[in-house]
């Protein structure tokens, strides 16, 4: 593979950021206004939304092409460090990262976002995967459940042979194609949403179950106080193991480490 041409002189301190979350997000923005110092920072989305938010500052839309696409491309942007703030469910991008950063021989650091942990009165049930979904929900037939999926237009598909459920799917973008649900309904928005919001959408829908990731941090855990509130069961599924490399929990954090390596 032939390594990708350097697209900006080598600055100071070159780090890459792996976003797509809030915290990415704002991580950029606040890194952006430290640009006089020498300091680059390119931001890298993976694509998955027909549209995409761009971060402050620089940025790449786009895979790398596996473990040695990304390697090739740290060495020839010149990266100093890498932050991943990808979602805590990007999966192989995780793994990718880690990789190609020790093949490069690049720091690299996880901004993780904590998980939502349970409260008093919330009615959840914890799985590791989505057949585990399918398997409560099918338990219910044939009482008809109104079933919010709130896990992304690209995991749809295992639901659709439930046909006693009827689905509400919110997604950034319309799922293409969309799985043969006998009952669905799309809404297409994209977050975060607030209390108010999530409350009138779980009550407008009649929903009684809601399916969804661990996210974490604080962009979608207003769905989660409305369904505490509103009494409405959440399968909720477990985060996958994740690298064993450097993480912090903040942004604030993440920004002094950044210092820290780049001396700023």
């Amino acid at each position: 593979m032939t390594p990708p041409e350097p697209t900006a002189s080598p600055a100071d301190f070159s780090l890459l950021i792996l976003g797509g979350t809030s915290e990415a997000y704002q991580l950029a923005a606040d890194l952006h206004g430290r640009a006089d110092t020498g300091l680059r920072v390119i931001s890298s989305l993976a694509g998955r939304t027909a549209q995409p938010r761009l971060p402050a500052g620089e940025s790449r839309v786009g895979g790398f092409g596996g473990v040695a696409g990304l390697t090739a491309y740290l060495r020839a942007e010149h990266i100093d460090a890498v932050i991943d703030a990808t979602h805590p469910f990007a999966g192989q991008m995780r793994w990718n990262a880690a990789d190609a950063c020790a093949a490069a021989g690049v720091p690299l650091l996880r901004l993780e976002r904590p998980a939502w942990r349970a409260a008093p009165g919330d009615h959840w049930l914890e799985i590791d995967n989505w057949d585990e979904a399918v398997a409560h929900l099918a338990a219910s037939a044939p009482a008809t459940r109104r079933v919010l999926l709130a896990l992304g237009r690209q995991e749809l598909a295992p639901f659709a042979p439930l046909d006693h459920c009827h689905f509400v799917i919110r997604s950034v973008d319309a799922p293409d194609p969309q799985p043969p649900f006998a009952h669905a309904e799309l809404v297409l928005a994209r977050g975060p949403f607030s209390l108010a919001d999530e409350r009138e959408l779980l009550l407008s829908h009649a929903i009684d179950t809601i399916v969804c990731k661990n996210s974490g941090g604080g962009a979608t855990d207003a769905k989660l106080a409305a369904a505490r509130e509103l009494g409405v069961r959440v399968l909720m599924r477990r985060r996958p193991p994740q690298p064993d490399s450097p993480s912090v929990a903040s942004v604030a954090a993440a920004m002094q480490w950044v210092a820290a390596r780049a001396g700023k």
